[in-house]
């Protein structure tokens, strides 16, 4: 459990020491998010057109934690929605523990006169530890505040 507790602390620290750096957005993640129902959402942008997605969820007799790295994240045409893909690890700190690979595909929408941006994903996992398996179970809904240079 200690180990636990450090983990979720080294994870909120380095969320706030990247805020400093570019755009970024907060909010909530609701749907299957590592066996739980709702997660802390961010984005931590490294750049135009790659950013890091991570989620920490809570519950289930244990913490999830997902940082997926987005190299796509594109314009849908002329238009305000942007979609985006990519992968990382996915862990469950809890009873059993679970390590896996995420993929991640979604779209979004940032409002214009508000800096909420709201989306939907789907995050497959290959579970590789605890057991192997594959859960294709993961459709999330996010609304997350936007705040930084690129706000609006």
């Amino acid at each position: 459990m200690k180990h636990l507790k450090v983990l979720v602390i080294l994870f909120v620290l380095g969320i706030g020491v990247s805020l400093e750096s570019q755009a970024q957005e907060v909010g909530i993640r609701f749907g299957n998010v590592n066996g739980n129902n709702v997660a802390v959402d961010g984005i931590l942008a490294l750049g135009d057109f790659s950013r890091i997605h991570a989620n920490v969820s809570f519950g289930g007799d244990g913490v999830g934690i997902d940082a997926i790295w987005h190299p796509l994240f594109r314009p849908v045409g002329n238009s305000d929605f942007m979609w985006y893909a990519g992968f990382g690890p996915s862990l469950f700190l809890g009873d059993p523990f679970v390590f896996g690979a995420a993929g991640e595909v979604g779209i979004e929408y940032p409002i214009r006169d508000v800096p909420i941006t709201i989306g939907v994903d789907y995050r497959p996992v290959f579970v590789i530890v605890e057991e192997t398996s594959f859960r294709g179970n993961g459709f999330g809904f996010n609304i997350r505040w936007r705040f930084g240079p690129n706000n609006s």
